[in-house]
């Protein structure tokens, strides 16, 4: 019996191939909402919002997402702690120890904890881009310029509109937009194909990755509405805005890396 439940579990949950199944994207979805809940206490507790970390977040963001890219070119191996869910598990609690540091060190020092931190992000990622090597700068300029093409309008639309005024909510949409584009890319004009259950049925039955677009423009301007209509406390409003940039950055940039390096 135990012995089937640890065959179930590797096939299900910790598994070196690619791919993402009904019951895994539910229970990884559960398991990101009791994370997201602890998450919002802690910032409670150690009194810090959360918006204050997108920026530091960003080179952290960067070296899960390009460690995944090395595992998927070859140039890292192929192993539990550097694939998904580990990689993320892995640079989850290594940021949070960061996190901790630099308050620590804030209070001790003065020294502002979001700038240390982001620093210490920055050279965390360093032995990764020194071993990216080869980058194929036609998918790269196509998947900056088809992001670009896509979110200058609503960079333009934030000056009329409320919602999209605030920084936050905007960097929340584009990290989406530009995870739609590496996608978009890689699937229809590199043979690469979507992994995530709905997207990839969604794209199946249009024949295209474009579907990502309006699908994304729509799920995040809907859910970032709701949250700023909706929640007041702040702590829990930019937290799960914070969410929503991570889960568009993250795999956004595991893509376009994955596919740059690609020879």
């Amino acid at each position: 019996m135990l012995e089937q439940i640890s065959q179930f579990i590797q096939e299900h949950f910790l598994y070196l191939q690619p791919g993402y199944t009904l019951l895994n994207t539910i229970v990884f979805g559960l398991i990101l909402g009791l994370v997201v809940l602890g998450l919002i206490k802690m910032f409670k507790w150690i009194d810090k919002d959360p918006q204050d970390l997108f920026l530091p977040l960003i080179p952290f963001i960067f070296l899960g997402s390009s460690t995944r890219a090395l595992v998927d070119n070859g140039i890292y191996p192929l192993n539990l702690l550097l694939v998904t869910p580990g990689i993320y598990v892995l640079v989850g609690i290594l940021t949070l120890l960061v996190l901790f540091g630099t308050i620590l060190l804030e209070k001790r020092t003065g020294r502002d904890y979001r700038q240390v931190m982001f620093l210490m992000g920055m050279i965390l990622c360093l032995p990764n881009i020194f071993n990216m090597g080869h980058i194929n700068f036609q998918a790269f300029a196509a998947i900056i310029g088809i992001w670009l093409l896509f979110t200058a309008p609503f960079f333009l639309l934030g000056k009329k509109w409320k919602l999209l005024s605030d920084k936050f909510n905007l960097a929340a949409l584009s990290a989406h937009l530009f995870d739609a584009s590496s996608t978009f890319v890689a699937v229809d004009y590199y043979g690469y194909w979507e992994q995530h259950v709905l997207p990839a049925a969604l794209t199946d039955m249009m024949g295209t990755a474009f579907i990502m677009f309006p699908l994304k423009i729509g799920v995040i301007l809907g859910t970032i509405y709701f949250i700023d209509s909706e929640i007041e406390d702040k702590t829990i409003k930019n937290m799960l805005k914070l969410a929503i940039f991570i889960l568009g950055l993250a795999p956004g940039l595991r893509n376009f890396l994955s596919l740059i390096m690609a020879t």
